[in-house]
Parts: C-alpha cells; structure tokens; sequence
C-alpha cells in the first residue's frame, strides 16, 4: 500500500471477489452470499453491497433484484465488442510505438521480456497474467499515449478469465512470449505496418481457446438469443 492511501473495507472485498473470479476460483454462473461473504469479513452487508456494484460495473457479476447475485456469464457479443475496441486501439498505440521507439523504449521492452521469460521458467501462470498487462503498458507508454492502456485495460478484462482457461490449461504462455518478441522486435526496428501486423495476430490467439471453451463448457456462457 501506497503512502497516504486509505483502504476501505470495500476495497478489501472487492479485492478478493475480484482476484476469486479473475482466477475462476468463483466461476462463470456461480451465486454469491451477501450475506456470508459479510460474515467472512466481519462487517455489515452494505460495504459488501459497494463491492459489488463496483464488480457489476466491470461486467463481472450480476445484480438482480429479489434474486441472488452470481458471477456473469461469458458474453458472445460483449467478447466480440471488446475485442473489436481493443484491436482499434492497439492498432494505433503500435504503430505510435513503433514510430517513436528509440533506444529508452527499446529497453522498456527488454526487460518487459525477461521477466516473461522468468515467469515461464518458474510456471507462475498468474505472475504472467501481470506481466502480459505490464507489457502493453509498456508499449503505450513508449507510444506516448499512457491514457490509451486504460481503455485496453478495460476491455482486457472483459475476457481475463478466458485467457486463465487457455493459460492454465493450453500451457500457451510460451507462444504468447513469443508474440511478444516478435511485436517488440518491429517496434524496435520502427516498423509500424509490420507491428501492427504482428498485433493483431496476437489478438487473434484467443479465438480457438474461446471456440472450445464454448462447447465444452457452454454453461459459462450466456444463451445465445434469437
């Protein structure tokens, strides 16, 4: 904890509820006591209501009143949303990146690497989770465009738990690693197009991982309409 920051109780269980669903220990569907997760934090049920409206607002749980409140359900047509908003903005933050990477930047990405590499070597699926967000925070911050990674980060964690599913269980940390290297070395080499290029194809991992996911496991996702 920072210097002269002050945690709430809210904060405390938005936290945990939060890192619980991201690690899909709580898992798409699953319905959440307020009342026992207050008795679990020895506090009355309104910091635990704050909690999870601040969840909803992520799009991670659903509020429904006189009914219980559980974890959201995997969204087609919110997953396709994100990552059509994400895709639009990296696409941009790449090509900035790359025109303005000089040798400051290109260390930014080094070291990004290397602390991927390590996570690998000690298969720390969760530590690598962090790194992956460090990295595209990188890129925008060499892109100057620091605002941008809060509009990545937004939409990224609409499909976090999808990417642990494929993390955890498709062993694809090294691939997504080298995804890394690949983009990092067109940033470096100021090549925009070929950044881009590389970007995108990143992105595009996901898809087969979300294609089985979804059928064998369609209850984490909602019904699809009509």
């Amino acid at each position: 904890m920072r210097l002269g920051e002050h945690r709430t109780n809210v904060d405390d269980i938005f936290d945990y509820l939060h890192d619980e669903i991201l690690s899909l220990r709580l898992k798409p569907g699953e319905k959440i006591s307020e009342a026992e997760i207050a008795a679990r934090f020895g506090v009355s049920r309104q910091p635990v209501r704050d909690a999870f409206s601040r969840l909803a607002n992520l799009d991670l749980l659903l509020i429904r009143p006189q009914r219980a409140t559980e974890v959201k359900r995997f969204s087609a047509r919110e997953i396709e949303k994100s990552r059509f908003v994400r895709a639009a903005v990296e696409t941009e933050v790449l090509r900035r990146a790359a025109k303005l990477c000089d040798a400051e930047g290109a260390k930014l990405l080094d070291s990004a690497l290397a602390d991927q590499q390590r996570a690998i070597e000690e298969v720390d699926v969760d530590g690598f989770g962090a790194l992956d967000y460090d990295f595209h925070k990188r890129l925008c911050l060499i892109a100057g465009v620091d605002y941008a990674f809060e509009v990545i980060t937004s939409e990224k964690i609409k499909v976090d738990r999808l990417c642990i599913l494929g993390l955890s269980k498709e062993d694809r940390m090294p691939q997504l690693v080298a995804d890394h290297r690949a983009i990092a070395a067109a940033v470096k080499a100021n090549d925009a197009e070929k950044a881009v290029e590389l970007g995108m194809l990143h992105l595009s991992r996901l898809d087969d991982t979300i294609t089985r996911i979804a059928h064998i496991n369609a209850h984490y996702f909602e019904p699809a309409l009509d």
